[in-house]
């Protein structure tokens, strides 16, 4: 069996897919908490941009500053990631120490556990949103919701993104999805 190419620069599409695929998610949970209304009133407008400004902050500035300076792409010359944030990471934050990129996965408010909740949170909200204010259309925002992080976990992730990856040998994602050896 071939072992997967690992990648210096992540194909054009690659890159557009995973980072549409995550704004996409992220205005449509935010959109999804305004239908949070029902008990929040005007304030679910408040959480849906609360949402929206955490999430956007979380993947594109946090990220950066606190796991991207420490991953191999960010000292690759003309490397390019899945995200690209190698890129935006280098004109944020100082390097890292590579030692330091598994510690993205440790810690109840670490950088992967906030980026999963920005990706979840729209997803539960949604549950208590179809129990009291049902509507076809609610339903189908969550089934794309649902189905979007379905993709990202099942497809993006293993398939086009972390089986690629330089550091998929340090990488605690990787090792939890078994793509390592692939």
């Amino acid at each position: 069996m071939n072992k997967a190419e690992l990648y210096k620069r992540y194909p054009l599409s690659s890159i557009l897919l995973y980072n549409s695929m995550t704004i996409i998610h992220f205005i449509i949970g935010s959109w999804f908490l305004l239908y949070l209304d029902f008990i929040l009133g005007k304030t679910s407008i408040v959480i849906a941009l609360l949402y929206l400004l955490f999430s956007i902050i979380e993947m594109y500035i946090v990220m950066p500053l606190k796991v991207c300076n420490n991953c191999v792409y960010y000292r690759l010359e003309n490397g390019l990631c899945i995200s690209g944030l190698n890129i935006l990471s280098k004109r944020l934050a100082k390097k890292g120490d590579p030692s330091d990129f598994p510690k993205r996965a440790i810690g109840a408010f670490c950088p992967n556990n906030l980026y999963v909740f920005s990706l979840v949170f729209p997803i539960l909200c949604g549950v208590i949103i179809l129990i009291f204010n049902f509507s076809l259309f609610l339903f189908m925002l969550e089934i794309i919701l649902f189905s979007m992080l379905t993709i990202r976990f099942f497809i993006i992730f293993p398939r086009l993104a972390c089986i690629h990856c330089l550091s998929k040998f340090v990488c605690p994602q990787a090792g939890q999805m078994g793509v390592r050896e692939k």
